[in-house]
C-alpha cells in the first residue's frame, strides 16, 4: 500500500489566517508553490489559498492585497488526508471534492501537500487519466 505521505511534497507551510495577502504571496515565491494552506490560531486547517484566488478574487476586484486577510479568501470546508491514508483515498478525496491540492496531516500537523504533480508520479496512466477528467473535465 502507497500512503498519502510516500507521494505528498514534504516541508509545507502555514500561514496564518489573520496575515495579510501580500504575506502569503512573498511566502508562494519564496517557497516556489502556488498555494498554501491557511491556519487558524490554533495551527490547525481552515483554508487554501491558491495564487489564483490572489489575483481572481482580490487584485482584478480593485482589492489591495496589502489590507486583505487570507481568512478573508477561506471558503467552504477545508479538505485534507491523514498521512497514513492510501493512495486510491487521497485520489477519491481529490477527485470527489475536484481539488489540484491536498494538505497532509499528521498527529494534527500539517506535513506535506500533495499535487497533482505528485499523483502524476505515482499513478498510473488510466488513474491520471481519470482524475483529469474528473477534475477538469466537468
Amino acid at each position: 500500500m502507497t500512503t498519502a505521505k510516500e507521494i505528498m511534497h514534504p516541508g509545507a507551510q502555514w500561514i496564518k489566517r489573520e496575515e495579510m495577502l501580500d504575506q502569503a504571496a512573498r511566502l508562494m515565491a519564496r517557497l516556489d508553490v502556488g498555494a498554501l494552506p491557511v491556519s487558524d490560531e490554533n495551527e490547525r486547517l481552515c483554508g487554501i489559498i491558491t495564487d489564483r484566488d490572489i489575483v481572481v478574487k482580490c487584485i482584478a476586484k480593485g482589492r489591495n492585497p496589502a489590507e486583505t486577510k487570507c481568512a478573508d479568501l477561506c471558503e467552504g470546508t477545508p479538505r485534507w488526508v491523514d498521512a497514513n491514508a492510501d493512495v486510491s483515498d487521497v485520489l477519491h478525496e481529490m477527485e470527489s471534492h475536484r481539488i489540484k491540492r491536498l494538505p497532509v496531516i499528521e498527529n494534527k500537523r500539517l506535513i506535506g501537500m500533495i499535487s497533482e504533480a505528485d499523483l502524476a508520479q505515482h499513478l498510473t496512466d488510466d488513474q491520471i487519466a481519470e482524475f483529469a477528467e474528473t477534475v477538469y473535465g466537468r
